[in-house]
């Protein structure tokens, strides 16, 4: 009976197993720290359409913030 080869550990494969991972896989793994560590805020459509790009929103947003709240 032939040996089949092995291939190199780091050549990407077109299929992957379960089985080649011994660990398991886990969904949504990192979510939560990229959850934490964004600040994007996504507009209802009704208000987007209020604000024609994004600096229209900022400064709208640093108007109504005095600088008392931000310190």
């Amino acid at each position: 009976m032939k040996k089949v080869k092995q291939t190199d550990k780091d050549e990407l494969r077109t299929e992957y197993k379960r089985s080649d991972f011994p660990k398991g896989l886990v969904r949504g793994k990192y979510a939560e720290c990229l959850r934490e560590s964004s600040n994007v805020v996504v507009l209802k459509p009704e208000v987007a359409q209020a604000f024609p790009n994004q600096e229209a929103v900022k400064n709208t947003i640093w108007g109504q913030t005095s600088k008392t709240e931000l310190t």
